[in-house]
């Protein structure tokens, strides 16, 4: 089987593993994420083909959604390529980027690097920016019954990989907590760029939200 025929056959996979997906991590944050990463891919000497691949694979199945099961997404990409018979080589790097690709309180020290990976993290991180990354966020605090706003509960800026995950907190501590880090965490050059105006227009968005909440 061709690169192409493999793509399309990961794209079917992908959309219909994802058919009830929560709104933020669903078929279309997968859409994004695949051509924001070949946008940025056009000026990065890389391996199209395994983009593609860890773009599309990169959150076929969130641990969030699993019980905290950070295997489960790299076993199924694996279970799937290989019925493929996609190369064991590529398999393995698919892997590495969907084991690496999370943010997970940005404490955690990244145990995989590669040309590859930094495109699609990247991507992902931008499809947590900007408008998108306001629409995500709200979408899934409604999705965890979550307050929009307490001005009593401050974001925790020091939590570790396990308090980040089990936070409950407000939706609003979620832009402190990790969007608005997001853009100094950029890898490629085409990435912080596109980053830098995303961050902007969040901030924007909180000192418009702010007023708002004070009835001005």
């Amino acid at each position: 089987m061709n690169q192409q025929s493999i793509i399309e056959k990961t794209i079917e996979f992908v959309k219909q593993t994802l058919t009830n997906a929560e709104g933020g991590h669903d078929w279309w944050h997968i859409y994004r994420v695949w051509k924001l990463s070949g946008e940025l891919a056009k000026k990065e000497n890389i391996d199209l083909f395994v983009v593609e691949l860890g773009a599309l694979l990169h959150d076929i199945a969130d641990s969030k959604f699993h019980d905290g099961n950070e295997e489960i997404g790299a076993q199924k990409a694996r279970a799937f390529l290989n019925s493929l018979q996609v190369n064991e080589e590529v398999i393995v790097h698919v892997e590495n980027i969907i084991n690496n690709i999370s943010f997970k309180g940005g404490k955690e020290k990244q145990k995989f690097n590669s040309p590859e990976l930094a495109v699609v993290q990247d991507a992902d991180r931008l499809d947590a920016l900007g408008a998108i990354g306001i629409a995500r966020t709200f979408n899934y605090g409604g999705y965890k019954n979550r307050e929009i706003y307490n001005p009593t509960i401050k974001p925790n800026l020091h939590m570790n990989k396990e308090e980040y995950k089990s936070s409950t907190a407000p939706t609003i501590n979620h832009f402190y907590e990790k969007l608005l880090l997001l853009k100094d965490k950029m890898n490629t050059i085409s990435g912080k760029m596109m980053a830098e105006k995303r961050h902007v227009f969040m901030e924007l968005y909180l000192e418009e939200f702010y007023k708002e909440w004070e009835g001005k």
